[in-house]
């Protein structure tokens, strides 16, 4: 594909190929990997500023998002990538081989600092959600603190930069100039702007802005921070779809294969069968998505992969609510399990808590929601964690916040496994298949072929 880059992508890319420290705040949906890419491969290939350059991200953007956005840009296809990714000896041979850009993600920084800092080849890094460093006290943000003289670029990628307030705003911004904004040390930040709220006698447990503080901390930091907020150069899209795509495990990439194949799956507990094409195509979703059903009704738990992107979502969103969509009871069951602030969207007092912004996290069924709910007021971020193939639910669906009375892009984010059938349901959503039969044909011709072969 041809990248044709919106005036504000344009303005963010030149900013990055100017200085050598910024702090890009654009907000999910708006392109802040293709604009750091394209920066980049400038930087590299025809302005020769950079050598190599590191990318510290969450595991599952670590994993794909990156090299996907390369493949899919016809300007970004020289830039060769290593994916500092897997077990110690698997890390150890990416950081050795040849490339331009280096993925990590951000649990193993301190161990590539730990190994290398003595012989540190990363003149350019990249930090893909800066917000996760705004803890002075963790371990990541010491051990990179340790290597930023060897540093001759940073960017720092969010679009939650103070989700918890700007007391967060001194770890990430001290990465990006080394305290000289906000000063060296965070008590000295505390102390100029901040006073102590809640405390007893010996700790402080929150802080509170001083008069005009939040102020002078923008004006501070206003010229090394690009904001949506504060730029003339942004005209923000409607709508932007998006794509999570996480690689399941050997083990259940196999399991996922024994039942495309034989239609049937062998587990500890017993077989679980699909009797046809249909069948399978549920069973091969459940499976892609993290569990399957047995016929008595009672599932098994395959991999958490999707779980744990979601989490990675919900992270990049900050403040921001999210509306995920299931398909499957399990999806719910799992997700109400491990979000304690997931609510499901049974009635109106529900929708009425949605649209009045006291629900961080709400759940909700395609199905059973797509008609005649106006949720738009409560948020723009929609996550499927697995998609349905049926159009009409899906559209209306994406209908509840996509509607007159948004005030927000919508972003519109799908979890999809990667080499599954997931992909088929997108092309059938995205119009790539005439017709929402040809997901069946697909998969009859695909099962033969497989028969064939044996």
């Amino acid at each position: 594909m041809i990248f044709k880059p919106h005036p504000y992508q344009n303005y963010c890319i030149n900013r990055i190929i100017n200085e050598d420290h910024l702090g890009l705040f654009l907000n999910m949906g708006l392109g802040k990997t293709v604009i750091t890419l394209t920066a980049l491969n400038e930087l590299i290939f025809y302005k020769h500023a950079v050598n190599r350059v590191l990318v510290i991200a969450p595991k599952k953007v670590a994993e794909t998002t990156w090299t996907a956005e390369a493949l899919k840009w016809e300007h970004l296809k020289s830039l060769k990538f290593s994916k500092i990714l897997g077990t110690q000896a698997k890390r150890k041979k990416a950081v050795e081989a040849e490339a331009d850009v280096y993925i990590i993600n951000r649990e193993n920084v301190a161990w590539l600092v730990d190994n290398f800092k003595s012989n540190w080849k990363w003149d350019c890094v990249v930090i893909d959600e800066l917000s996760s460093f705004k803890n002075h006290s963790a371990k990541r943000f010491k051990k990179l603190k340790q290597v930023l003289p060897h540093i001759n670029r940073l960017y720092g990628l969010t679009g939650t930069p103070a989700s918890n307030g700007l007391i967060d705003l001194w770890a990430q911004l001290y990465l990006l100039d080394q305290g000289k904004r906000l000063g060296k040390t965070v008590t000295s930040y505390r102390n100029e702007y901040f006073t102590p709220d809640k405390r007893n006698a010996y700790t402080v447990f929150t802080y509170k802005l001083k008069k005009g503080a939040e102020k002078r901390i923008r004006n501070r930091i206003e010229d090394i921070c690009v904001s949506i907020d504060s730029s003339d150069y942004v005209t923000l899209p409607d709508r932007v779809e998006m794509k999570t795509v996480i690689k399941l495990d050997d083990k259940v990439l196999k399991q996922y294969q024994e039942m495309e194949k034989d239609m049937l799956l062998e587990l500890p507990e017993g077989e679980i069968t699909a009797v046809n094409a249909a069948a399978v195509t549920n069973k091969l979703l459940q499976i892609a998505s993290g569990c399957i059903y047995e016929e008595s009704g009672l599932y098994h738990v395959l991999h958490d992969s999707k779980l744990e992107a979601l989490k990675e979502i919900i992270e990049a969103a900050g403040d921001e609510p999210v509306l995920v969509f299931y398909n499957f009871k399990f999806e719910k069951e799992r997700i109400l399990d491990e979000f304690k602030e997931a609510v499901e969207l049974k009635d109106e007092a529900t929708a009425v808590a949605w649209n009045d912004r006291r629900i961080k996290l709400l759940l909700a069924h395609p199905a059973s929601s797509g008609y005649g709910l106006n949720l738009q007021a409560g948020g723009h971020i929609i996550v499927w964690i697995s998609p349905t193939w049926n159009l009409e639910q899906y559209q209306q669906a994406n209908a509840r916040l996509f509607r007159q009375g948004q005030k927000e892009p919508v972003i519109i984010q799908h979890i999809l496994a990667e080499g599954t059938i997931d992909n088929h349901v997108m092309n059938v959503l995205e119009g790539k298949d005439k017709e929402q039969a040809s997901l069946l044909k697909a998969l009859e011709a695909k099962l033969k072929e497989l028969k064939e072969n044996g």
